[in-house]
């Protein structure tokens, strides 16, 4: 499958090719923190498919599974995009947030889900709103037991 995608402010924008069957949610302790959110949904592409306009800034860490891995990222707004092997890289894991087709690509699995947060599978049924006019209970005064 043909994806696009961009960073937030549209300074570095990408195409690629993806498997969609590929497509997988991680809940490792470095994509939490990296993304400042409870997991990260992410999408394979070989990448030589991988094509680039605009300058991309990375950061080069140990991943828990012993290998280096660049997170590669907007040097403007900071947007992360994609992260893979620094040196000879065969693949790339593209950030689905910065992909166009994001609403089409169901992950088909969950990866380090021992470091999954316990709260996570239980918010489907947490009331809601479709824009940011969410009900959020009212916190009881203070010093009230």
């Amino acid at each position: 499958m043909h994806i696009d995608g961009s960073c937030h402010c549209g300074a570095v924008r990408f195409t690629a090719l993806i498997d969609p069957g590929r497509v997988m949610v991680c809940h490792c302790a470095d994509c939490q923190v990296l993304s400042g959110a409870p997991f990260r949904a992410v999408a394979v592409a070989p990448y030589d498919t991988l094509h680039v306009t605009g300058t991309t800034k990375s950061y080069v860490k140990l991943a828990d599974s012993g290998n280096r891995r660049a997170q590669v990222f907007c040097p403007e707004c900071a947007t992360p995009l994609w992260a893979t092997a620094p040196e000879n890289p065969t693949s790339v894991v593209i950030r689905l947030g910065c992909v166009t087709q994001r609403a089409q690509l169901t992950p088909a699995v969950q990866i380090w889900q021992h470091s999954a947060l316990p709260w996570v599978a239980d918010l489907l049924p947490l009331p809601g709103s479709p824009a940011q006019q969410a009900f959020l209970p009212a916190a009881p005064p203070t010093g009230a037991a």
